[in-house]
Order: C-alpha cells, then sequence, then structure tokens
C-alpha cells in the first residue's frame, strides 16, 4: 500500500520520458534536413526546373487551346496545386535511397540500436521529407503567382497547404522506404520507385477532372492518395469545391499506415 504513491509518481514521468525521445528524434531529422539545404542548394534549384516547365509550357500551352475542361477556373490556377503535388512526390519518391546509403555507411545500424522506436525514426525521415517538399513549395508558388494564378492570401489555409503538403509527403517517403526494405539494393529502389512514379501521377486528378477520366483510371484514381492531395490542395490554394475533412482524413490514414509499414521492413536492410 506504501508503494502506491510511488508507482503514481513514476509512471507519468516515465510516459513523458517516452514521448519526448521520439518527438526529439523526430525534430533533429528535420533539424539535420533543413541543414543540409542550407549548405548545399544546389538539389533544390535542379528540382524547381522540371515544375517550371510543366508550368510554363503544358500550363500555358493547355490555357491556350482550352482541350481541359476545368469549369470557370482558369487551367494554369487548375493546374498550380497539381504540379506542387507532383514536386513534393517526386523529391518523396526516391527518400528511401537515403535509407540504403545510410545503412552502407552503417549509419543505420548505429540508429537501430538506439532506445528510440523505429516508428519514430521513420517518422523524423517521413517528416524531414516534407521539410524539403515544402521548400520546393515555396518556389513553385511564387512561380505561379508570377504566371497570374489566384491564389488564397488566407494564412490559415496556407497553414493547411503545409499540413497537406507534409503529410502527402511523409505518405510517399514512407512508401519509398518500405519499398527499400523490400528491394534492398539501390538499383532494385531506382528501377521501382521511375516504374510507379509516372502511373501515380497520371492516375490522379493532378493534370485533368476526375469526371474526364475513363472509367478504369477514374477507379485508380479514387484509390491514389495523389489525388485526395492534390484536392486538398486545390480547395485551400484556389478555393475549388471539395471534400477537405476526407481528403485530410485519408491523407492522416495512409501516412500513418505507411509509417506502420516501413518501420516493420526497416530492420531487413541490416539483415
Amino acid at each position: 500500500m506504501a508503494s502506491r504513491p510511488l508507482v503514481g509518481l513514476v509512471e507519468p514521468s516515465a510516459r513523458r520520458a517516452a514521448w519526448r525521445l521520439p518527438l526529439a528524434r523526430v525534430t533533429a531529422m528535420c533539424i539535420v534536413e533543413l541543414q543540409k539545404m542550407r549548405h548545399d542548394r544546389t538539389e533544390l534549384y535542379t528540382r524547381a526546373i522540371q515544375p517550371a516547365l510543366w508550368m510554363l509550357i503544358f500550363g500555358e500551352t493547355f490555357s491556350r487551346i482550352r482541350a481541359i475542361p476545368t469549369g470557370h477556373v482558369p487551367y494554369l490556377d487548375y493546374l498550380a496545386p497539381g504540379i506542387l503535388a507532383q514536386s513534393a512526390l517526386f523529391i518523396a519518391i526516391f527518400y528511401g535511397i537515403q535509407i540504403i546509403w545510410e545503412r552502407d555507411a552503417g549509419v543505420l545500424a548505429k540508429l537501430l540500436v538506439t532506445p528510440t522506436p523505429r516508428a519514430a525514426l521513420v517518422t523524423g525521415k517521413a517528416f524531414a521529407a516534407g521539410v524539403r517538399s515544402l521548400a520546393q513549395a515555396v518556389a513553385i508558388m511564387i512561380l505561379s503567382a508570377l504566371l497570374g494564378v489566384a491564389l488564397t492570401v488566407n494564412p490559415v489555409r496556407w497553414l493547411g497547404v503545409v499540413v497537406v503538403v507534409m503529410l502527402g509527403t511523409a505518405f510517399f517517403s514512407c512508401l519509398s522506404m518500405t519499398i527499400a526494405g523490400i528491394a534492398i539494393s539501390r538499383d532494385r529502389l531506382m528501377g521501382i520507385g521511375q516504374a510507379i512514379t509516372m502511373p501515380l501521377f497520371f492516375g490522379s486528378n493532378a493534370l485533368y477532372p476526375v469526371n474526364i477520366m475513363p472509367g478504369w483510371l477514374r477507379a485508380i484514381s479514387r484509390v491514389n492518395p495523389l489525388s485526395y492531395e492534390v484536392d486538398a490542395l486545390r480547395n485551400l490554394l484556389i478555393g475549388t469545391p471539395g471534400h477537405l475533412p476526407l481528403d485530410i482524413g485519408v491523407l492522416v490514414v495512409a501516412a500513418a499506415a505507411g509509417i506502420a509499414a516501413s518501420s516493420a521492413l526497416l530492420g531487413r536492410l541490416v539483415r
């Protein structure tokens, strides 16, 4: 009976420590990613070229010929959120290569023997990928504004954009880390990543509305997390009608499932 007060004091402290450790790891991973970008901005500039080409060439051309029906929304406005989501996808889908590099350098084995849960390690890396995507998103949004896209000025909506981009990038980076746990080698991961990137992109509503898709592509779009990310970004950035709670809910579930899957397979890389 006398020990009960002591147990009551120890347990909350232990729970707080258990929460602080994963949170510290997630924060540390994001800080490391920011430091990498600060010291080497080359990747940031080169990755901005492809989205810029989509906006400048594809967007401007299809805006003139009016080939894709987007209602009362100018096609360039319609396209900008899709290109933002595409850019985040292209950054995240090859993020598993970093895991394989860390394995080859012996860093991953050292991380796995620390008290930090694997889910915390994966979450930290997933949201570090999100930090990279946000840096890319700034460049795309500046270009969109220069091209005359009518972007929102509501700061709450911009905060929502940050959340959506982070969640979408977290899922696709976890998908990449899951593939890394299955493929094991860097070359296989590159091949699988290249094989699924364009189907994910073209099988979404990034370039065209769902209602003009053939039935089989519409079915793919409905189970493609990228479609929900694009839908949420359009609603937040240019105010098109959407299903924001559903979109964010799907992205949260997808990110959680991705973290669970990649955490389960992380140990295979060091066997």
